[in-house]
């Protein structure tokens, strides 16, 4: 049946319990007829499965006669409905899905003879059996796998068995992880016997022999024969050849040109000995793992002791075939990339396994080490082995792996499942072939131990001055030459693409594996280097961005883990001191502008003492980083600290070059000045510093330069502050207008003042006028800063508190008692307008939904909706248990599930705790009567149960709107 459906020009289907409506298009798109044809009684029953996936060319027609569609129009819906792959629909051989796959297909259908639900798949496998209805359901399914797994070794399979031996590959008594890998070998190896091959690639040490032994155990029924070569060199191969050769011979005495064949003679003739049985007919059921192929023959490769695996693949498409390799670039089979394992449990447990410790995965200690041991098989069980054998702690064990790594290495056991290979020496072989090809890409995983591991790109490179080595000008004098180099050093498989940036202002970069990362250190840079380690710091200081470059903090992100390294190898006295003090200072603006402020003190201190040393504490330069100090612990909250730093540059800037002096530095001090007074609460101290900041600006730049608007923005910020508010808004049109005219209107430096105009106008009660000024303001920050910046967030949450804000006004202003819904345009649209606005910023920035769904609470509270207050007070809470992100206004501490919640419906920010709310009662809390009339509570202390409150916005949202 299932060839004469497979042969048919075109099979049609009548589908009686599909019924087209009647505005159903004749195409099939109508929505109701493709529901009711994905519910068809067709789609469960077992014989109709050939029906589908034998034809060609299917229609499918509905009761009344008329056509839903063909396959291929709905075949989106029949893959959904049945999970058949759409190549399975489109003649693909079935052959190519394996048998537990096609068995997939049918186990939801049913069958009115029970030992039909096997016969209605002989077609599907393409076997043939007796049909024997007295025999069950069981019986049947059985008899068919028998027939199945004949067919799949064919029946002549023991005329080519051979007894499966990998004595000669290092056993693997506890194999971890690699699940997912091994499905996808299988999956790729599975067929009709025809030629399947599969490239395990991936670095020295991550475990791809391993993986290849451990398939090769599970499937080991699945072939007639397993042969394992070792393809390091070309003399290894041909030796492992005539070792199968003489397997075979044992199995197969009369297969009379193996048995006559001279084993210690000519090996190029035993190689077409073996290959010629191999592609005997019928032999089709074998695999040949063709292991450590890692110097592959490749186009425009000149090595002489490169192999050609081609030359030592039987000719005859057929048999499987997996090779391991270092190289990405062997391309004969289905490529899987073997990376470091990702759950640190799979760590844990090698490292238990080799180290026979029990108890590891909830050790801290062993946590830590795994996770420096970053995934990497042969690290992990080199210091399992180490571990078994040596009294010593896993904490210690750290320690010397980061302190003596080389000597713990060298004193490690050898590993019987890695052969001759440890992480002192594996590395090595593929470094040997790196420098063979091109010494540049040595020079550079030699200067990759001065970086970070992660994220190494070109344009960090591309700082050389006449001065340094000739190699890193060749290296990085184009995309060119700098990709050459690491593709040579990917090949190896020691470099990969580094995928952990998605937003870039410049090239992608590479990363290598932190254990080779220590490899580079300890071994190829086992005498330091200093003017390496000082051109490494040049290069990472030098690519710090300026205040005014686009987007800086993207590349201040990709630069932090190499300041890091700098750090490390200052406090470790790696780097020479001389000439190195502009490097800290602009490590420590790196670190400033990443609110790392530990670090950056660390090396504005480390800049200081160099520049003191070297310019003398006066000199300008110094002076520079003094200021930088000032600003530093004024973001510390360190004022008086602050203050001392920026007095003392000050008086040495005026010392320096006279008091009258309006030099662009000295003036950055003193309204740096103006500043912190203001933090300070000393507004007339911070008013005489802005007013000769100003002055100062104006007579050295112009009333219009950035730097006088600036100063005009903190007198805005100041006179907003001290209540002189139409003095402020004086100076923030001022700014805006210069900004404006500067920047351009989309500018963050004009988005700012916007801002501070929004936040002024709400002050005022302008709430019209505050909303422009933030929708503005936050459709700029978007645009220039991203969705989940600081600013951006800030402004959504003063637009979520005008809407509040609009709402409560509206709701005072008139006699509304409960939300009309449906009820189109009321006098109160605006109201619900703001409403709906409130509930689009909650379902646009995830980031701020606690805030916002609070402001909804309140909103909705006020407006004697109480259901649906707590339900927004509920989403709230189920966002980020258990804060409720208001605090309690009688004793200030942090409102919470413990705490409980008791929310006024009058004021915008009243909120109580239970023990509060009791004193409340009691008459005992005197400070918040002032805030309204009478205080009237909602008790929100305990919250409903809540869906998804992504769900729920949108439904409020659609409910509103209509």
């Amino acid at each position: 049946m299932f060839r004469w459906y497979r042969d048919a020009t075109k099979c049609y289907v009548y589908l009686p319990d599909v019924s087209r409506p009647p505005t159903d298009s004749a195409d099939g798109s109508n929505e109701a007829s493709v529901s009711t044809f994905r519910k068809s009684e067709w789609f469960r029953r077992g014989w109709t499965l050939q029906e589908l996936i034998a034809p060609a060319s299917v229609d499918f027609f509905c009761k009344e006669g008329e056509l839903l569609g063909n396959k291929a129009s709905l075949e989106r819906h029949i893959c959904e409905v049945t999970c058949i792959p759409a190549k399975a629909l489109r003649g693909t051989p079935l052959s190519d899905f394996s048998v537990a796959e096609r068995f997939s297909w049918a186990a939801s259908r049913e069958t009115f003879r029970q030992e039909d639900k096997a016969y209605s798949l002989l077609g599907i496998f393409d076997v043939n059996m007796p049909l024997i209805y007295s025999e069950g359901k069981d019986k049947a399914i059985n008899r068919l796998r028998e027939e199945i797994d004949k067919a799949s070794k064919g029946f002549k399979r023991k005329n080519f068995s051979v007894i499966v031996s990998l004595s000669n590959v290092s056993d693997v008594e506890h194999f971890v992880a690699r699940k997912t890998e091994l499905v996808e070998i299988d999956k790729a190896l599975g067929g009709d016997g025809s030629r399947r091959a599969v490239v395990l690639h991936g670095l020295g040490g991550i475990g791809k022999t391993q993986l290849a032994v451990a398939y090769a155990k599970r499937h080991k029924d699945s072939y007639s024969a397993i042969f394992w070569l070792n393809i390091k060199d070309e003399d290894s191969l041909k030796q492992s050849f005539v070792k199968v050769a003489q397997q075979i011979s044992r199995e197969h005495p009369s297969a009379l040109r193996l048995s006559n064949v001279d084993t210690n003679g000519n090996l190029d003739e035993v190689v077409d000995t073996v290959k010629a049985w191999l592609s005997l007919p019928n032999n089709t059921r074998w695999l040949m793992i063709y292991d450590n192929y890692d110097n592959p023959k490749l186009p425009g490769k000149t090595d002489l002791a490169a192999v050609d695996i081609r030359c030592f693949i039987p000719e005859s498409y057929q048999g499987s075939i997996i090779i391991t390799t270092r190289s990405p670039q062997v391309r004969i089979g289905h490529l899987i990339h073997i990376r470091k394992l990702g759950d640190v449990r799979d760590s844990l447990e090698i490292l238990s396994t080799v180290s026979r410790r029990e108890g590891l995965r909830s050790n801290p200690d062993a946590i830590m080490l795994a996770r420096e041991l970053d995934g990497l098989p042969l690290a992990l069980a080199t210091a399992g082995a180490y571990l078994d054998q040596v009294a010593v702690s896993l904490s210690d064990y750290l320690r010397l792996y980061q302190q003596s790594w080389a000597q713990l290495q060298e004193s490690s056991p050898e590993l019987d499942s890695y052969e001759d290979r440890t992480l002192y020496s594996t590395w090595q072989i593929s470094f040997d072939y790196v420098k063979q090809q091109n010494d540049l890409s040595a020079k550079l995983l030699c200067f990759w131990a001065y970086f970070d591991s992660q994220d190494l790109w070109l344009e960090l490179l591309q700082h050389s001055e006449s001065t340094d080595p000739d190699w890193v000008r060749a290296l990085t004098k184009d995309e060119v030459s700098f990709h050459q180099a690491v593709r040579i050093l990917s090949s190896h498989g020691l470099v990969e693409v580094d995928t952990s940036s998605e937003c870039l202002m410049e090239s992608r970069g590479y990363s290598i594996h932190g254990c080779v990362h220590s490899w580079t250190i300890h071994i190829l840079n086992h005498a330091w280097d200093h003017d390496l380690a000082r051109l490494a710091v040049k290069f990472i200081a030098a690519h710090v961005p300026g205040e005014y470059d686009v987007r800086p903090w993207l590349t201040q992100r990709r630069l932090l883990q190499h300041a890091t390294r700098c750090s490390y190898m200052f406090s470790n006295n790696l780097v020479p001191d001389d000439d190195v003090e502009w490097a800290c200072h602009n490590l420590g603006l790196l670190y400033a502008d990443q609110g790392k402020l530990v670090e950056a003190e660390q090396m504005y201190q480390r800049a200081l003492q160099g520049k003191e040393k070297a310019w003398g504490p006066e000199h300008t330069s110094t002076l520079d980083t003094v200021n930088n100090l000032g600003n530093l612990y004024k973001n510390q909250g360190k004022l008086v600290e602050a203050e001392q730093m920026y007095q003392r540059a000050l008086q040495g800037y005026e010392k320096a070059l006279g008091s009258e002096d309006i030099t662009a530095p000295k003036l950055n001090i003193i309204n740096n000045l103006g500043l912190l007074y203001a933090d300070q609460g000393k507004l007339v101290e911070a008013e005489q510093m802005y007013q000769r900041a100003l002055q100062g600006n104006e007579k050295a730049w112009g009333p219009e330069h950035t730097s006088t608007l600036n100063t005009v923005n903190n007198l805005g910020l100041l006179y907003a502050n001290q209540g002189k508010l139409v003095e402020a808004e004086q100076m923030y049109q001022r700014a805006l207008q210069g900004n404006e005219k500067a920047w351009g209107p989309d500018h963050t430096s004009t988005l700012d003042t916007v801002n501070n105009l929004g936040v002024l106008y709400a002050d005022q009660g302008k709430l019209v006028e505050a909303e422009q000024m933030y929708q503005r303001a936050l459709q700029g920050y978007e645009k220039s800063w991203g969705p989940e910046h600081t600013s951006t967030l800030a402004t959504v949450n003063n637009l979520g508190e005008i809407y509040r804000d609009q709402c409560y006004e509206r709701v005072k202003k008139s006699a509304l008692q409960k939300l009309r819904f449906h009820s189109g345009l009321t006098e109160h649209s605006e109201c619900v307008s703001s409403i709906v606005q409130l509930v689009a910023l909650c379902l646009r920035h995830k980031s701020c939904r606690k805030t916002l769904l609070s402001l909804l609470c309140k909103v909705f509270l006020r407006m004697n909706e109480e259901t649906l207050s707590l339900l927004a007070f509920s989403h709230g809470v189920s966002d980020a248990i258990p804060q409720y992100n208001r605090f309690c206004d009688g004793c200030h501490c942090d409102i919470d599930v413990g705490t409980g919640c008791f929310s006024c419906k009058s004021c915008k920010d009243v909120d109580l705790c239970r023990l509060c709310f009791a004193r409340y009662d009691l008459d005992e809390l005197k400070s918040i009567m002032a805030t309204c009339q009478d205080h009237t509570f909602a008790d929100f202390s305990r919250t409903v149960t809540v869906e998804d409150a992504e769900q729920w916005l949108q439904e409020l949202a659609r409910d509103l709107t209509r």
